[in-house]
């Protein structure tokens, strides 16, 4: 088993340090046991009586006008409740989106995409909701495609939203442009004439589906007060709330949510899928309403991750100094806009990598086009940019005769480096130091599956256990890549999170409740937070109460901000219940020892004592009968929009920087590549609970092997449909595919951040994948600009 390694640095802001089971200690998750048993109840294994089953219809073709919808037979089915359409839809607002309106809870005479919703059903019966969708006539008259950058921005292109008003149609040259940010710094053709070398490369990332094992599924329950309950899995309840209200003709606080079992989101439960829907069949018939997707259904229920074109140049002296960089980045959006102008300027910002380049001209757009909607997941713009600009960095290495490790060394940022964004990077930025640690780890034995006086052992093969080779042709390849990731949400957004805590004497013990609307999908939040109140509160019971929107806002379980903002949140709560506990005590037992007035006073295993360690009471003493109970919120330090014009601006919270170095052995007459190991180094400011950070670590890196060599939805370019929705074909990493991932963890603490934490959770899905891509070509000597490798790519039998 891979050796784990980790590096302290400067001290973090502590508060209580001596409670057992508190921050950097790596307790167990409290759901872990439950998960991995099979007792954990997710959002699918929810259960009403008498509730009825939805079903959603969706649109067989890509871009039509609806000439007209037929329910009769569905209406007519036995066991069937309701069936709606567009003209259903209760209130004036029948459109919804995360920041751009422009996605229609139902379609409106038009269809923009493969998959989309037309209409509703409500059934008592599963297998009744869908026969009876199955009976609705659709007469579609077919439209012209848009589904690339030349048909999208053609001169007689068809507009996918004629008419937008939005706050970005202003600023875009053309309609099909859904956002578009330049960042200009520098003089790139005056630095251009200093360049020895230069390099450029065209590069194609296709599109990705999250992949979360728990299908989207939700059940809303009808309230007698006109309003809804609504338990479902998703990444943030309070955007989902905003959302779903109008378009129910309701006041938010009659639509009440609660979080259920979330299995898995990576940026696809950001967006909303089912929620409406299922609401609106419940207020319909009046009775509970479950929806739950298969599969099938989920691929096109859900964003995926935007497929780009990228084109880079970069120059250099002959000493490996860059002299400037210029690139332009084309996003697929798809159909509407989910979270595209944001992706854009995360793509734009982080394009040039974690690397000194005063000169630069970047441009990022995203596109309007029939393809499926794209939007967030695990990188969110960042790992396009960092699949191309780390090839860069390999070819002009390669041109220059350096070593690729040192020649990224030396461009390497650091703290006090300034972004092509005018940002000065105000926290430890140790690059140079993670491409070492990675470079500086023993490389794993050559041809493993020989085993002396033994059969191949074909699971160390290319191939696997498909038994296609016993090594011949097979050759070994090694790569490396560093990325740099913003933290939190950026561009002038109000980014906050809410945390309520309750301290109270349960049976004669001190209890802490911690009440938050963070969405536990996965990342460990539930963990830190009772870790967090342990050490500020000293107490040994913390209670995590269930995550509804009866509380103030968490944000989005995404953009690596729940430890930092939520975490903080929760930080900041429980130092004022700390604060109105010891107010409490001095009220009460001031009289009765000095220290109550001038030394510094800590809450460590139930008591209040001295910084010296000496004890003066009970916290169960001291609150008796009463509770503390503050809600708080927790924002951290502001950013500023993009300059539309230049892209100046500070524009992010926090960077965050990983590196990887990937071994692989490659049969290059069959195409196949046997991923052995993937070393990773990342700075994580502070690591709160080591045993979740490295699974964040690790996880993140597989993903990122999925990326380089096998996941990617495919779209036929003559119809815009989607040709493999289905795990037989849209494939993962599985256990047999995933290497050993040893992890070197730093923590070099950033001032600006509780506890100096750095979100940690998108780092490692950005290296991964160029340096996997790196080590084959290593081993192949092929260019390979296109993600996912597929193995005509390397047999030449495209």
């Amino acid at each position: 088993m891979a050796q784990n390694t980790r590096t302290v640095g400067t001290p973090t802001n502590v508060t209580q340090k001596h409670n057992k089971g508190g921050i950097g200690e790596s307790t167990l998750r409290p759901d872990g046991t439950l998960k991995v048993t099979g007792e954990f109840a997710y959002s699918s294994d929810m259960w009403h009586e008498d509730m009825l089953w939805g079903q959603t219809l969706r649109s067989t073709v890509a871009h039509a006008e609806i000439v007209s919808i037929d329910i009769s037979e569905a209406l007519a089915m036995p066991g069937v409740y309701s069936v709606l359409t567009y003209d259903d839809l209760p209130a004036e607002m029948k459109n919804y989106g995360l920041e751009i309106q422009d996605t229609p809870v139902l379609a409106n005479g038009r269809v923009r995409h493969h998959g989309e919703p037309v209409a509703l059903v409500a059934a008592d019966h599963p297998e009744t909701a869908r026969r009876a969708a199955a009976k609705i006539k659709i007469d579609y008259k077919e439209l012209p495609l848009v589904t690339d950058e030349a048909s999208a921005l053609a001169a007689d292109a068809p507009l996918i939203h004629p008419g937008r008003d939005d706050h970005h149609s202003g600023h875009v040259p053309h309609p099909n442009i859904v956002h578009r940010q330049p960042i200009i710094r520098g003089n790139v053709e005056e630095a251009r004439k200093r360049a020895d070398v230069i390099v450029e490369g065209e590069y194609t990332f296709g599109m990705q589906d999250q992949a979360f094992l728990g299908p989207e599924s939700g059940l809303a329950v009808p309230s007698e007060d006109g309003g809804v309950d609504l338990y479902v899995a998703t990444q943030w309840l309070h955007s989902d709330l905003k959302q779903i209200a109008p378009v129910l003709g309701l006041p938010e606080e009659k639509v009440r949510m609660t979080l259920s079992g979330v299995g898995g989101a990576f940026g696809g439960r950001e967006d909303i899928s089912m929620q409406i829907h299922a609401c609106l069949l419940a207020l319909a018939t009046g009775k509970p309403v479950k929806i739950v997707y298969n599969r099938f259904e989920s691929f096109f229920g859900h964003v995926h991750r935007h497929p780009a074109k990228l084109w880079y140049e970069h120059g250099a002296t002959k000493d490996g100094k860059i002299t400037h960089m210029k690139c332009r980045i084309v996003l697929d959006g798809g159909a509407y806009a989910s979270a595209s102008p944001a992706v854009v300027g995360n793509a734009s910002s982080l394009s040039v990598g974690p690397y000194v380049i005063d000169d630069v001209d970047i441009e990022a757009i995203a596109l309007y086009t029939n393809n499926p909607p794209c939007g967030a997941m695990r990188g969110f713009g960042a790992v396009q940019a960092c699949f191309a600009y780390e090839a860069q960095m390999d070819k002009l290495a390669a041109k220059l005769g350096m070593d690729p490790v040192e020649f990224r060394q030396l461009n390497a940022m650091e703290m006090g480096t300034i972004m092509p964004t005018g940002q000065v990077v105000d926290s430890p930025a140790p690059v140079a130091e993670l491409l070492r640690r990675v470079k500086a780890r023993p490389l794993p034995p050559e041809r493993q599956w020989e085993t002396a006086g033994e059969a191949a052992d074909l699971r160390a093969l290319p191939g696997g256990l498909s038994n296609t080779t016993h090594g011949e042709g097979v050759v070994r390849g090694v790569g490396y890549a560093v990325g740099i990731k913003n933290v939190g949400f950026s561009e002038g957004f109000d980014d906050y999170s809410t945390a309520r805590v309750r301290l109270e004497v349960i049976n004669g013990e001190p209890v802490a409740m911690v009440h938050t609307a963070m969405a536990e999908v996965g990342q460990g939040g539930v963990t830190v937070h009772a870790q967090i109140a342990r050490t500020e509160l000293g107490v040994t019971q913390v209670t995590i109460h269930p995550a509804d929107t009866q509380v103030g806002s968490a944000g989005s379980t995404s953009a690596s901000r729940q430890t930092y903002m939520t975490g903080g949140a929760v930080k900041n709560t429980c130092e004022a219940v700390r604060e109105a506990l010891l107010e409490m005590g001095r009220r009460k037992n001031g009289s009765y020892h000095p220290a109550w007035a001038h030394a510094e006073l800590l809450l460590e295993g139930g008591k209040v004592v001295t910084d010296g360690g000496e004890v003066l009471a009970d916290i169960a003493d001291i609150l008796e009968n009463e509770a503390i109970d503050l809600e708080l919120e927790f924002r951290h330090r502001p950013t500023v929009a993009f300059d539309l014009v230049t892209g100046q601006g500070d524009g992010h919270v926090q960077y965050t920087f990983a590196a990887h170095r990937a071994v692989v052995e490659v049969d290059t007459e069959l195409g196949l590549v046997k991923v052995v190991e993937l070393a990773t180094a990342q700075d994580v400011g502070k690591a709160l609970n080591m045993l979740s950070v490295v699974g964040q670590i690790q996880g993140g890196t597989t993903q990122g092997l999925g990326v380089a060599v096998m996941e990617e939805i495919i779209v036929d370019p003559k119809t815009a449909k989607v040709r493999n929705p289905s795990f037989t074909d849209y494939l993962i990493p599985t256990i047999l595919d995933t290497p050993t991932i040893p992890v070197d963890v730093l923590e070099l603490a950033d001032p600006n951040a509780p506890y100096g934490l750095r979100g940690l959770g998108e780092a490692p899905t950005l290296s991964s994948t160029p340096a996997v891509l790196a080590a084959i070509r290593a081993a192949t000597g092929l260019e390979l600009n296109k993600t996912p490798i597929r193995p005509e790519a390397l047999t030449g039998t495209l």
